[in-house]
């Protein structure tokens, strides 16, 4: 599924492709929380966060932005679980009827982080949901 980047968010990708040396397949501008939400291609994220964190800082840093990653995945429940982490997700299931929506199992001490701070996490697990795998909601079970 295409997804269309604006010039901003291109110009962030560059950036951070720049500071961390891994690739970003989507970024996410949240100017509300004053955030910048990558989507790192799979297996980079250890590059992209650096020993100690040392790599996102310094890009956090250069930005002035708070920076939140979250890692590609190949399928629709692999990629929603990473969206919502560091929430502890046992089990996501996709259910196709007339729109999408995955169901997620997340551990009852991590309802509170997969939802975020005035629900921004699960919003943008549901914003990148959707631009990736035309998935139109998710729900927590």
């Amino acid at each position: 599924m295409g997804r269309t980047l604006s010039n901003d968010a291109l110009q962030y990708i560059a950036v951070f492709e720049d500071v961390t040396g891994a690739p970003a397949t989507d970024c996410v501008i949240d100017e509300e929380a004053g955030r910048l939400v990558f989507v790192v291609a799979t297996g980079e994220m250890g590059t992209a966060i650096g020993p100690g964190g040392r790599t996102v800082q310094r890009l956090e840093d250069r930005l002035d932005k708070d920076v939140d990653l979250v890692e590609d995945a190949d399928t629709p429940e692999a990629f929603v679980a990473n969206a919502l982490s560091p929430a502890a997700v046992y089990n996501v299931t996709i259910s196709e009827n007339e729109t999408t929506i995955a169901y997620v199992e997340v551990a009852q001490e991590d309802v509170g982080v997969a939802i975020g701070a005035e629900g921004r996490n699960i919003e943008t697990a549901r914003l990148l949901a959707k631009r990736h795998f035309d998935v139109d909601d998710v729900q927590l079970t």
